[in-house]
């Protein structure tokens, strides 16, 4: 199995036996893998530790037990190796902001969380840590045409929001229009959920209808990443990467009013892999970059 497939297997095991005393060596060694190196695999794919994972699922777990059983806290406890019915409430109140007892008296409903999706993208080792696979890139400056907008993260609609622009724009152009396009992703204010995105194309095309115009993107040196599925749900993931990256790495985010820049081969082939550009500063050991 390559690595995607033993995380991915990993969960399946880890849902399957969380009445059992899981622990990070008993998981690595049902994939036959040295205790160390999967702690960093898992650590790398999933962005968090193997006990914290174990740990969020087991509370997922014990949500139907006490929303729909009448069970003990404390058998819903040693049933899910919390170990004491005072651990489990602790950990439960940290992850969930109540308290199993609270949550039962109230009649309150918390919906369970699926097992998770393993995103798919390649990785590499530095120095003994895994990290999703990077090259450092200078972004040649280009002109794009296009539609922008403005979409608020803080919102329940922005996924929604997004995707419908970029078939409005996909609608408009020419079918006999291909190549690569470009979503450009920057933020409005410091520290603000508003971003600004532009949903573009390196052509010159002339839409006379609101929010299309044409914008000219700067050199840009970048760290790129390579990543299959929807930016949208994988946006978790990436924060996780980039954050790890900029550690192993010793590099330095920029200050550009650029976040972020996803380019995909085919505008018309949104659904195939892509990569991620994100503007790092450019230091003096990469100045043959």
């Amino acid at each position: 199995m390559d690595h995607y497939e033993v995380i991915e297997s990993s969960l399946i095991h880890i849902e399957n036996n969380l009445d059992q005393s899981l622990s990070l060596e008993s998981v690595a060694n049902t994939f036959n893998m040295s205790k160390y190196y999967f702690h960093r695999l898992f650590s790398a794919m999933m962005g968090c530790s193997l006990n914290n994972y174990i740990l969020s699922r087991r509370l997922n777990a014990s949500l139907p037990f006490i929303q729909t059983d009448h069970l003990p806290l404390t058998d819903i406890a040693y049933m899910l190796n919390f170990g004491t019915q005072s651990s489990f409430t602790r950990a439960f109140k940290r992850q969930y902001g109540i308290a199993p007892s609270s949550l039962r008296v109230k009649n309150l409903n918390i919906l369970q969380s699926p097992v998770p999706s393993v995103v798919k993208r390649p990785i590499k080792n530095i120095n003994g840590d895994i990290v999703t696979d990077f090259t450092l890139t200078e972004l040649k400056p280009i002109r794009l045409s296009g539609i922008a907008f403005e979409v608020d993260l803080a919102t329940d609609d922005y996924k929604t929001k997004i995707r419908s622009h970029s078939n409005k724009l996909l609608n408009d152009i020419d079918e006999t229009v291909t190549g690569s396009c470009y979503v450009i992703y920057s933020n409005c204010q410091p520290n603000s959920t508003r971003f600004k995105v532009l949903f573009g194309i390196p052509n010159d095309i002339q839409i006379e209808k609101p929010f299309y115009f044409s914008v000219d993107l700067p050199q840009l040196f970048c760290a790129k990443f390579k990543y299959f599925g929807d930016l949208l749900d994988i946006g978790d993931v990436f924060i996780t990467d980039y954050a790890r990256f900029l550690k192993i790495s010793r590099q330095e985010a920029d200050d550009s009013h650029i976040e972020l820049i996803q380019f995909f081969d085919d505008i018309h082939n949104l659904d195939s892999a892509y990569h991620i550009y994100a503007p790092i500063k450019k230091l003096t050991i990469d100045s043959d970059y």
